[in-house]
């Protein structure tokens, strides 16, 4: 894919690093000179522009772009650069990043906003991912709220332990992805059994989480 990032600070860098080792190209987009260091960055196309302005990403070429990703640490610019993203270059998938939580019921479709991704909300899951064993946390929001990744760690007096997981009663809005075991990534299938301390990843709206609660904790 290309990919066209806005903003060019440490986050803006480090997602072009990984995106470049995974075979994409990118281009990184800032307002602030100071900001430009090509060689932090070498394999990454680098442009001197405002992101707020039509005529600096026409320039630039963001209607080529497939992703775009709005990483600037004020929302204010993610949100403009989202919504120009998504209105006047029709880029397929858009992605913002949220950096007061007060702000997150901004990022959403009337903004442009394909997902966005709250660091402080990010943070605060993963804290409640690595201590909470029989509970359901919510480690991310996809399409614009609409479904949320969640994951369940399954506590060592389950009632399913041994049991396969096309016994499992899910709500018809939640979908079990990969079960986490030992250092795996398990892709689930029917007959396969689950264990204690398993960490189950599903894909669910919001509205069936506690059926899922429900299903998986009792």
């Amino acid at each position: 894919m290309r990919v066209a990032i806005a903003g060019a600070g440490a986050v803006g860098r480090s997602i072009a690093t990984e995106l470049l080792d995974n075979g994409h190209e990118v281009m990184l987009i800032e307002r602030d000179l100071a900001e430009i260091e090509p060689e932090s960055v070498e394999r990454a196309e680098w442009v001197n522009a405002d992101a707020c302005e039509l005529s600096s990403l026409e320039e630039a070429g963001l209607q080529s772009c497939d992703v775009v990703i709005a990483a600037t640490g004020d929302d204010k610019v993610n949100l403009v650069v989202s919504l120009l993203a998504k209105m006047e270059f029709a880029v397929r998938r858009v992605v913002a990043r949220v950096n007061d939580p007060r702000n997150e019921w901004l990022f959403d479709e009337n903004w442009g906003v394909d997902v966005a991704v709250s660091t402080p909300r990010m943070l605060a899951a993963v804290v409640e991912e690595a201590v909470s064993v029989g509970d359901l946390v919510r480690l991310m929001t996809l399409r614009q709220g609409q479904a949320n990744l969640v994951e369940v760690t399954l506590p060592e007096t389950t009632p399913l332990a041994g049991r396969p997981v096309r016994e499992l009663k899910l709500p018809v809005d939640a979908a079990l992805v990969a079960v986490l075991r030992g250092g795996r990534v398990i892709v689930p299938q029917p007959d396969d059994s689950l264990e204690a301390l398993d960490e189950l990843l599903l894909v669910a709206s919001a509205a069936v989480e506690e059926e899922i609660r429900a299903a998986l904790l009792g």
